[in-house]
């Protein structure tokens, strides 16, 4: 029995050592989650120390050398990248598939048909997922509130930021393609909190003291360019036809500059520098000059504004042509408190910023990375509605899959109930965070959803009762769900296909 039992491990070696290393993974994060999660503390080489309980921080920080244990870490970058939250989920669900297909395995279940049978119950939960999604309606909807409050650990200022923001937006912005609401989220140590109904950019302006007072009604020119003359060679300087030719490229150039006092242009952002002399001209005449924006914020400025970027040639056309380059804003000033430039009023696509304060700088970027996560729940359920929360749904949805079970007739139906028991996992997991005993309460909402038919049934962290998630406002946006399930799918299938480790020969 011992020697049968010992060839068993020998023969599943990899498999064993893979499942331990993402276990260790997910002991690392699943201690977070829900609303009695505790913090993490990350210690850097030198000594520096970071406190938090975002999931995607604490993977994005670990180190992290076993093959397998990256995988998972990819599944959380995956899920920060496409949705923005939903990370310690899509890490606790991926750890419970791995752990439950691993053990069908063991078991002497072919590891082909185990994954087969994930993949099937997988794709069966999405679809029951999906069916059983509500709509949000718009960014008025009272229902985001709760979802930002939830998705921002039930900060309720922040939660307030979110949805006032996401009401400034409006819904086209927030569903727009490659818009991501959690990018305009910001924050600052010396500030108090806020929704700034325009951008925030950080670069400082040349002689930014004197735009304090704030500029209104000003043309805005943005060049993907330097603002300088055209240069000649060294070699031709020295010449007298060269030096002829250098002067007239200065008057040309100054030519250009006095054509942004003509457009009343108070604002030129640039992906480089500026001469010298151009500094100068835009500080006698009050025009602020940004030098060196990234590009990133360049194409947010124009899009606020209106702006089409241009190249330094563009400034020796005409007039009327150049003025087709600029956008305009109502409201223009550098806040020297928070070191940041302050546009407002564009006459292009609406925009907000949410500014997020705190009194040192640890605390202010662990409050910044929780109005992230709430920003991105809000225009995830914007776009794809939202569910019952505190793993409620995934015990509704475990319980038709048991009954899915019945009807695969082939060893897939292992697979199928790894997947079964894996969804059960985030309500395990939130009610042993709050201090319950995870299978008692499992069962609990199990029945009570069994009694009522209903998936809105879940576990009070504070009491350890049953409740009802949607009138107690625990909710999760779909795609969140949606999203850490499907990529939870692939990651254990991936790991369990892996018979063998072998390490590769160097190139040298």
């Amino acid at each position: 029995m011992s020697q049968a039992k010992h060839e068993g491990e020998e023969r599943h070696a990899a498999l064993l050592n893979n499942a331990a290393a993402i276990r260790a993974i997910c002991s690392a994060v699943e201690g977070t989650l829900g609303p009695k999660g505790l913090d993490t503390m990350l210690v850097g080489a030198r000594g520096e120390v970071l406190v938090t309980n975002d999931g995607a921080t604490i993977l994005e920080k670990m180190d992290v050398s076993h093959p397998a244990a990256r995988m998972l870490v990819q599944v959380a970058r995956s899920q920060q990248e496409q949705i923005g939250d939903g990370t310690t989920t899509a890490t606790v669900l991926a750890g419970a598939l791995v752990s439950e297909g691993v053990a069908q395995v063991v078991k002497g279940v072919p590891v082909a048909k185990v994954v087969q049978g994930i993949t099937d119950g997988v794709g069966f939960a999405s679809e029951r997922m999906l069916a059983r999604s509500r709509t949000v309606n718009g960014p008025d909807d009272p229902i985001l509130y709760r979802i930002a409050f939830v998705a921002g650990r039930e900060h309720g200022d922040i939660a307030e930021l979110v949805v006032e923001a996401a009401v400034r937006l409006g819904q086209e912005r927030l569903l727009a393609d490659g818009f991501r609401f959690a990018d305009l989220v910001s924050s600052h140590e010396r500030q108090s909190s806020e929704v700034w109904p325009g951008l925030l950019l950080e670069q400082k302006p040349f002689q930014a003291q004197q735009f304090e007072e704030a500029l209104a009604d000003s043309a805005v020119l943005v060049l993907y360019d330097s603002l300088e003359p055209e240069k000649l060679e060294e070699e031709a300087l020295v010449t007298e036809a060269g030096f002829q030719t250098f002067m007239k490229l200065k008057e040309r150039f100054a030519g250009h500059l006095r054509k942004l006092l003509a457009l009343n242009v108070r604002l030129v952002a640039l992906d480089r520098g500026a001469d010298p002399e151009a500094e100068q001209f835009c500080a006698d005449h009050g025009i602020m000059l940004l030098q060196r924006v990234p590009k990133r914020e360049l194409e947010r400025l124009c899009e606020h504004t209106g702006a089409r970027p241009a190249r330094r040639s563009a400034l020796g056309k005409p007039e009327a042509e150049l003025a087709a380059y600029t956008g305009r804003c109502a409201t223009l000033l550098y806040d020297t408190r928070i070191r940041r430039v302050r546009v407002a009023g564009g006459a292009g696509k609406p925009t907000a910023t949410v500014l997020v304060g705190a009194s040192t700088r640890e605390v202010v970027g662990e409050r910044a990375r929780i109005a992230q996560d709430a920003a991105a729940a809000v225009q995830a359920a914007i776009r794809g509605g939202y569910l019952p929360g505190g793993g409620s749904v995934e015990v509704a949805i475990a319980h038709e899959l048991e009954r899915y079970r019945e009807t695969v007739a082939g060893l897939e139906a292992f697979g199928v109930e790894a997947v079964a028991q894996a969804l059960r996992k985030p309500l395990a997991q939130m009610a042993q965070n709050a201090g319950f005993n995870p299978l008692e309460k499992v069962e609990a909402v199990k029945a009570a959803q069994l009694a009522e038919q209903s998936d809105r049934h879940g576990i009070d962290c504070d009491t350890g009762h049953v409740a009802d998630c949607l009138a107690s406002g625990v909710i999760d946006p779909t795609p969140v769900k949606m999203h850490a399930l499907r990529a939870a799918g692939e990651v254990a299938a991936a790991v369990l296909r892996i018979h063998t480790v072998i390490k590769m020969k160097s190139d040298d």
